[in-house]
Parts: structure tokens; sequence; C-alpha cells
């Protein structure tokens, strides 16, 4: 047992100013536990967002008219259309305004057509796009779906 020790003490006295060195064998002293109750007790400093002002309501945001949607949501389907697929869309940039879905379903823009889970159907303008689908604000209003909401919609194109 000693033979394995007596090369680690060896390397441990190699280590010149080392804490562990200077303790070793002079009984030293352990530092008093510190009071975990009390260090984590301190108040953490708040911060507010004040200066941040109140943002935009999203009537500010949607510029589309009420008539824009409603035609939108009275139009036909179109002859020749077919299903492109189901997706599950996320709020889109509320800035970008218009009726529109951007989707890896179609490779070109175009006009289409998305119906919602509730049998609502709208026409949009259909945009590609990679990865996850997205929705303008003003078809998530439309369609009467929530803006935290993922919905999943069919989507019809030529």
């Amino acid at each position: 047992m000693i033979s394995r020790i007596a090369p680690l003490l060896v390397l441990l006295a190699a280590l010149p100013g080392c804490e562990a060195l200077k303790s070793l064998g002079k009984g030293a002293e352990k530092a008093p536990p510190s009071d975990l109750a009390t260090e984590f007790a301190t108040p953490v400093e708040t911060t507010s967002l004040e200066g941040m002002g109140a943002g935009q309501s999203v009537a500010a945001l949607d510029q589309t008219s009420a008539a824009e949607k409603t035609a939108a949501l009275a139009a036909p389907a179109q002859g020749g259309e077919r299903a492109l697929g189901k997706a599950v869309v996320a709020l889109g940039a509320p800035a970008e305004q218009g009726l529109w879905v951007q989707t890896a379903l179609v490779s070109a823009p175009t006009k289409g057509r998305v119906t919602a889970a509730n049998g609502q159907s709208l026409a949009v303008e259909l945009r590609p796009g990679t990865g996850g689908a997205l929705m303008s604000l003003a078809a998530y209003q439309a369609l009467g779906i929530a803006l935290t909401d993922l919905p999943e919609i069919t989507v019809y194109g030529p």
C-alpha cells in the first residue's frame, strides 16, 4: 500500500507553491463552511422594461383591411387546384403585410388557398420556404386563430 502512495507523494512534492502541499501533514485548519442560506438569501436586483415602450398593437401591425379579409374568406376554390399537403404553421413576421403562407410545399410564389381545422377557408399567396411553415398575421386573424396557436392547415394550390 505504501509503495503505491509514495510515488503520489513525490509527485505532489514536485509542485511547489501548491496550497495542498503546504498544508500536508501540518494539520491545516479547514475554512468554516459558508452559510448558504445567508449567501443565497440576498435579494436579486430587478430590472424593468420602462424604457422599452409599450410596443405595437396587433391592429397597428395588421394593415390588411376587413374588406380584403372578407373577400379572401369568400373566394371560391379555383378550378384545377389540388391539395398540396398539410402543414403546422407558426405566426410569420407580424410587420409583413398581406394574406400569405410560407411553406416548403411550393417552389415558387403562387395563388392558393388554405383551410383551417375550424372549417374556415382563405385565399392566400403561397410563398416558397424551408423548414417550418409560417402564416401571416392577417391570415391568422381572418381564420379566427389565436396568435399563440400552432394550427394545422391544409394547403391547396395549382
